[in-house]
């Protein structure tokens, strides 16, 4: 067996790509040597700053052998009457590569054709590793690719050296001008410029000696190590922070962990000031004592030794402290002013260029929140502290703390709102309003936050729709996906029953006068509601059920998310039962006649049969059980009523001809079953169920 290397060296990369970069390495690698039938054991992906790698193990010396099977022309078209091969058939098997009688007739569903079979002997891996490496290299996609001297390939950053090695025998390839050979580079200023490495298997460990730790989770786990270990010195604890943490370990190549501190009296303003500039800006990890609160400590890895580490902490010191103390400047300035009187500011700042200022945003916001309080039939106290919130939302935007620090919009609105005299349920608003801001964060638990964050995210969805500001694949600059799904946890959170239908047309009415009307039409309102479709399917999925019994609640209705839930919830909980499998039968069967006929008053005088007669009062009785049911959400029950309509279905079915040579007979009958599929919609549409187990 033979393991392989590759390792591509290239100027610093930065933090954020490596994960990407890393997982595109290994799937891509291990389907390109799929396509070339070879097989191999494991396949790991390596990576610093300076480099990242690729280690196959266990590789076969040669790919797999392929015995493939070619279909050619049809047996009429490759012999004639006398059974000699045609110009057809001697020019296949040519193309083909084997001799005209080892062709072979084979019977398919179209009829005979000839066949070649043949046998492709697999490649030696050592021959087929170059243009596996370069196919691999070209595959890789960054956020943001880079050009370099007069070359016109486009990459993460400068490549400056490869490493290709198939034991301990170089695999000849060339990528930029750069041809590979055995000599990596160790660490930038503690190791060696020049590491012959001598095969695949001895890499790691010649990189270490040279101060590169290359395995990044062996880096991930040193580096939490070293942490922790340090915290425990003061009694301290590091919470697990595991976005920093990723960052860090991709910022270096060998952890060397270290504390440092500032003065106690920082801890006098507001935590998250402090640790915001240590997290954000300087990659810093907060201390905490045992019990929570936060000290004058913090830690941080250095891509190094320990060799002059106070020197370091030193310089580290330093550089906090200057942030600090803008950011204690920042908090005593604020404090001067109260939050309202930020307000007049909002005027000069732009949300859009189309959608105007921040303060006419703010004007958006507090009609939207209007609107849902009334909706709701909140209580009078609820809707006016959430007006104030919305009026004060955006004020922190144009203190100096947050103009520094736009990480801390909304926490320092919270703080100066408290510090101006706001009820507590105005301050937590302002907080709550921008949650969530990220993927699994929390979602507002006041419902005046609730209001004011609803508010504010379907005025920028409906104002970056109307100006065609729409996410496509691979660009979302206004975050309206994450808006949108942020709208929706909110409504499932605080089980709100509102109309898709009427609160986007309420987000869209308070651009009146600042958007073109045409802009404001239906088509744009029933643009915005599929994309919320998209939303609620996600939400869907992440709760099990499965894609048909998604698609076919979608397909009925989803302008009510609470009961756009429930439905699905009714509907994969009976999805399994014996009398839910048998109505979808009798459904099928009716679905496909009423499909085919124009749905018309049903005549109870045009009955000929007994069982229409059954089957009408059936359905009658069933829609009003069905009617009292919607309204109590009550899908479960809802279901189990228009099971019970399978007896009276099949028995019309045994018992007439559902397309009688009477028109009026036919079509009475088609509207009977139109009927019963109608019903069912009430719950879902039953088409898109693919399996009714």
């Amino acid at each position: 067996m033979l393991n392989y290397l590759l390792e591509i060296g290239t100027e610093e990369i930065p933090a954020k790509f490596m994960p990407g970069i890393l997982r595109q390495l290994k799937e891509h690698a291990e389907q390109k040597m799929q396509e070339q039938r070879i097989t191999f054991e494991s396949i790991q992906t390596l990576g610093t700053p300076r480099r990242f790698a690729l280690m196959i193990k266990n590789v076969a010396e040669k790919a797999k052998d392929l015995q493939e099977e070619v279909r050619g022309p049809a047996k009429r078209a490759a012999f004639d009457s006398e059974g000699k091969p045609t110009k057809a058939a001697l020019g296949f098997a040519r193309s083909q590569g084997v001799n005209v009688e080892d062709l072979v007739v084979k019977e398919t569903g179209n009829g005979e054709y000839i066949y070649a079979e043949r046998q492709v002997k697999g490649e030696a891996t050592e021959e087929a590793l170059p243009q596996i490496v370069l196919e691999l290299i070209n595959s890789l996609s960054f956020p943001k690719p880079m050009r370099w001297g007069s070359l016109e390939m486009r990459f993460v950053r400068p490549i400056r050296w490869i490493v290709s090695l198939l034991n301990d025998k170089v695999i000849p390839v060339e990528i930029a001008g750069i041809q590979a050979d055995r000599n990596s580079r160790g660490h930038r200023f503690l190791g060696a410029q020049e590491i012959k490495i001598k095969e695949p298997l001895t890499y790691v460990e010649q990189l270490r000696d040279n101060f590169v730790m290359v395995d990044q989770e062996e880096r991930r786990a040193e580096c939490w190590k070293q942490i922790r270990e340090i915290a425990a010195t003061v009694q301290g604890t590091v919470e697990e922070d595991q976005e920093l943490l990723e960052e860090v370990v991709h910022l270096l190549e060998w952890p060397t962990a270290l504390m440092g501190s500032f003065e106690e009296f920082y801890l006098e303003i507001p935590e998250e000031v402090v640790i915001t500039p240590m997290r954000e800006h300087q990659r810093y990890f907060p201390v905490r004592s045992k019990d929570g609160k936060l000290l004058n400590k913090f830690i941080t890895v250095r891509n190094g030794n320990a060799d002059s580490l106070e020197i370091v902490q030193a310089g580290n010191e330093k550089v906090l402290k200057a942030r600090l103390a803008d950011a204690r400047f920042f908090w005593d300035e604020d404090k001067k002013v109260k939050l309202a009187d930020y307000l007049p500011r909002l005027e000069k700042i732009v949300f859009q260029d189309s959608l105007g200022t921040v303060a006419d945003k703010v004007e958006r916001i507090k009609a939207n929140v209007e609107y849902l309080g009334h909706t709701l039939s909140l209580c009078e106290n609820v809707s006016q502290d959430a007006l104030r919130a919305a009026q004060l939302a955006k004020a922190d935007l144009v203190t100096n703390m947050v103009y520094e620090f736009p990480e801390l919009q909304g926490i320092m609105g919270r703080y100066y709102a408290s510090l101006s005299g706001e009820k507590d349920s105005v301050s937590v608003a302002i907080l709550e309003h921008y949650q969530p801001r990220f993927a699994g964060d929390a979602v507002p638990q006041s419902d005046e936050g609730a209001l004011v964050s609803i508010a504010d995210k379907l005025d920028t969805i409906c104002g970056c729709f109307a100006i065609g500001i729409e996410p496509t694949g691979s660009q979302d600059p206004y975050a309206l996906r994450r808006q949108a799904m942020g709208i929706c946890q909110t409504i499932l959170e605080h089980h709100y029953e509102l109309s898709l239908d009427e609160l986007i047309q309420a987000g869209l009415a308070s651009y009146k006068g600042i958007v073109a009307a045409e802009k404001l039409t239906s088509a744009t309102k029933d643009k915005i509601k599929e994309f919320f479709q998209g939303r609620i399917k996600n939400i869907l999925g992440d709760q099990g059920h499965r894609y048909d019994v998604i698609d076919a609640v979608l397909a009925s209705d989803y302008n009510s998310l609470i009961t756009t839930i429930k439905r699905a919830e009714a509907l994969s909980e009976l999805k399994g039962n014996e009398d839910f499998q048998a109505m979808m039968t009798s459904f099928t069967r009716a679905y496909n006649l009423a499909k085919k006929a124009e749905r018309i008053a049903i005549l109870p005088e045009a009955f000929v049969d007994e069982s229409e007669k059954v089957l009408y009062q059936a359905l009658g009785n069933s829609e009003e059980k069905v009617v009292a049911l919607m309204e109590q959400r009550d899908f479960t029950e809802t279901i189990k009523v228009l099971s019970s309509l399978t007896k009276p279905i099949n028995n019309f079915f045994d018992a007439v001809m559902i397309m009688d040579k009477d028109e009026k007979v036919r079509t009475n009958r088609l509207s009977l079953l139109a009927k019963f599929v109608e019903l069912t919609r009430t719950v879902a549409d039953l088409s898109k169920i693919v399996s009714a187990s």
